[in-house]
């Protein structure tokens, strides 16, 4: 047995399909219920006059041809592809010798009205559900006049279907308005989102090598008459910043870009994000060492790999609170200490120096931590201990898959 076809595949049909549908499947019921079918002693409805005569069966090939036009037409100009369904569903009434136009006759109006409520704007619904009811009130109106029997109460029916049909199509115009504006606010939050994580990439990558590149350059500058050579090694370390940092730059710059049309195709294309991690914790503090303040950093636990996100985090914010120490404590010296615990990573900077630490108000740096650390479900405080100085503490919690990955 075939699988029933999923609901996206039934959207790939044509909306002009399923009205045709609709009306073919009306003509059939037309058509069995003016039969004697199996187990009945006499057909449901009584045929008419004109039924079987040539002149019946031509009207019924006339609104086989208006309805064959409104589906064609009911994507492009759907008023016009429901007075012609409308037009079908009356002119195939005439030779059933009944007081109504029935529902068999109805239903692929029905379910023209549907799309029209669905997919256009309210005022095109409902103008079509007007003309719908109107041809209703139209055709018991000439029936009267002309002193005929009409079957109001089954017209009534009809006249509910159709007003169910709008109402309908007008749940599924709804909630479609309502699921594009929920998916364009998930992208402008997306957005929102990916701005500020690059500027934190930007601040926590340039802050850092503008500190050491500041103190290098203080450095060459005192001693570039009394000692040449260690002024030549601080000018080395500032190039060698410069050029990380410009490659840093390089690889964020092209992250952005990636997705630019023949970006990649020229061979530019760049990681989707900088590669640091606490594997470069220990070049971190060779750098600032070089730079004047000395950075010892001790580890604790069973080192692992740990999730990029997590990884990458855990290495700005330390980068972020060396940087803090070299720019605002007025210290030589900082402790780095980071825990591998069993559910969750520690990571702690302090210093003694004179400074009170960075001012919330200083810069957009302790702002960053807590933002990375927020994202990633952490604890985060920096304040001055009691004897003096300033300490950043953070923890961060690892997701207990990648724990059981790493025993593995």
């Amino acid at each position: 047995m075939s699988p029933t076809p999923s609901l996206p595949r039934l959207k790939l049909i044509p909306p002009g399909w399923w009205v045709g549908a609709g009306w073919y499947a009306g003509v059939l019921l037309t058509f069995l219920v003016r039969m004697r079918l199996p187990g009945e002693y006499q057909p449901s409805v009584r045929p008419g006059v004109l039924f079987y005569r040539w002149d019946g069966l031509l009207t019924q090939m006339i609104a086989a041809a208006l309805a064959a036009a409104g589906c064609v037409t009911l994507e492009r100009r759907p008023l016009k592809a429901m007075a012609l369904v409308l037009g079908a569903a009356t002119v195939a009434t005439v030779s059933l010798s009944v007081g109504e136009i029935p529902l068999a006759q109805f239903l692929a109006a029905d379910v023209a009205l549907y799309f029209i409520a669905a997919t256009r704007s309210r005022r095109t619904a409902l103008a079509a559900l007007l003309m719908a009811l109107g041809t209703l009130v139209g055709f018991l109106g000439v029936r009267l006049l002309a002193g005929w029997d009409v079957g109001t109460s089954a017209e009534l029916v009809v006249a509910l279907t159709a007003v169910v049909a709008w109402l309908v199509g007008g749940s599924a115009y709804e909630a479609r308005r309502h699921g594009e504006s929920l998916a364009a606010r998930a992208t402008e939050q997306a957005v929102v989102e990916e701005r500020l994580r690059i500027a934190r990439e930007m601040h926590d990558m340039v802050a850092h090598s503008v500190g050491i590149i500041a103190l290098q350059a203080g450095a060459a500058a005192r001693v570039v008459h009394t000692r040449p050579d260690a002024a030549r090694e601080a000018m080395s370390a500032v190039e060698t910043a410069g050029r990380e940092t410009l490659s840093g730059l390089r690889r964020l710059l092209g992250a952005l870009r990636e997705a630019e049309p023949g970006y990649e195709a020229a061979g530019r294309a760049a990681p989707l994000r900088p590669t640091e991690g606490l594997a470069d914790v220990e070049r971190l503090a060779r750098a600032t060492t070089a730079a004047g303040v000395r950075v010892e950093v001790h580890w604790a636990g069973e080192r692992r790999p740990l999730p990029p996100d997590i990884d990458l985090s855990a290495f700005r914010i330390i980068q972020e609170s060396v940087t803090n120490v070299v720019r605002h404590a007025a210290a030589d010296s900082c402790r780095v200490s980071v825990v591998y615990g069993s559910e969750e990573l520690a990571i702690e900077v302090t210093d003694r120096g004179r400074g009170a630490g960075p001012s919330p108000e200083a810069g957009f740096g302790l702002v960053g931590i807590r933002e990375r650390v927020a994202l990633l479900h952490g604890e985060f405080v920096a304040a001055s201990p009691p004897e003096g100085g300033f300490r950043v503490t953070a923890r961060l919690p690892v997701p207990v898959a990648a724990s059981a990955e790493d025993a593995a």
